[in-house]
């Protein structure tokens, strides 16, 4: 799934003090980056799960789909996401040029010194205080660079391990099929038991296989509903794969805590198609 973040000018930048954990891996039409500045939280990516703590650079790349696990009730972190067009670089340099690929080779998540992490903390909090619009563009071309330098600086890589393969297999039987299958049928075909298959499962994603389906279902109807023109609310939730309106209401509810409708207008305020 890809998540239009990108602001008019291609260049999102913002302080977090609380991330929405979600079971669904996205990716972006622009790079993002993380700098973790506080408590600790747990990224999946190419089947292997990076363990942020603060000072954690991460770079992650339009190709790359990613999953933002867990985070701690503390986590904080600066958040970018941007166009590479926008930085202005007459030329591209080798030391740049992987942030302008969609899926350049290597490992791009590394831990800072606390210098640097106190450094780049205080030069992003300038740059987001910014007055005038000129000024805010430029110093968000410099952070981006200046983080850049900081991560190749950095010798440490972020702590990492290997997701299950059997993990793995489920959780893309689950993304690529409309009609989800049940978990004795998800354990068969990956070659585990139901029972240690949820539980592993549950212990790598952070979530439960029946939560992990049910999210991915409801990211795919909010793909299939886009902004509500040439389709309605029933028609997009049958072809997210869900078997009727009522389980479409009650596992909408058990996500957003919200009604579709609610959940649609508070999404959509300009209307929506019943």
């Amino acid at each position: 799934m890809i998540d239009e973040v990108l602001p008019a000018d291609g260049l999102l930048f913002a302080r977090r003090d609380r991330v929405e954990v979600m079971s669904v891996a996205h990716r972006h039409r622009g790079v993002e980056l993380n700098l973790v500045v506080d408590g600790t939280a747990t990224y999946l990516l190419d089947l292997h799960r990076y363990h942020l703590g603060p000072g954690a650079l991460v770079w992650l790349f339009p190709g790359q789909e990613h999953l933002f696990v867990d985070a701690s009730p503390t986590y904080a972190d600066w958040l970018c996401v941007f166009d590479p067009q926008v930085m202005g670089l007459d030329t591209v340099s080798e030391w740049i040029w992987p942030l302008y690929a969609a899926d350049p080779p290597g490992v791009f998540a590394r831990r800072l010194g606390i210098d640097q992490i106190g450094w780049l903390d205080t030069l992003f909090r300038q740059v987001e205080s910014a007055v005038h619009a000129e000024v805010g563009l430029a110093g968000r071309r410099h952070a981006i660079l200046a983080a850049w330098e900081a991560f190749h600086a950095a010798p440490d890589a972020a702590p990492a391990s290997v997701v299950h393969p059997a993990v793995a297999e489920a959780a893309g039987l689950l993304r690529d099929s409309l009609v989800a299958p049940t978990i004795p049928v998800l354990a068969r075909a990956v070659g585990l038991s139901p029972n240690h298959l949820s539980r592993l499962f549950a212990r790598q994603m952070g979530t439960s296989i029946t939560r992990f389906r049910n999210e991915h279902r409801f990211r795919r109807f909010l793909d299939a509903y886009g902004t509500g023109h040439g389709t309605t609310v029933l028609d997009a939730a049958l072809r997210a794969g869900f078997g009727s309106y009522p389980q479409f209401h009650r596992i909408t509810w058990s996500i957003t805590g919200m009604s579709p409708t609610t959940y649609l207008r508070h999404r959509h305020p300009g209307g929506l198609s019943a």
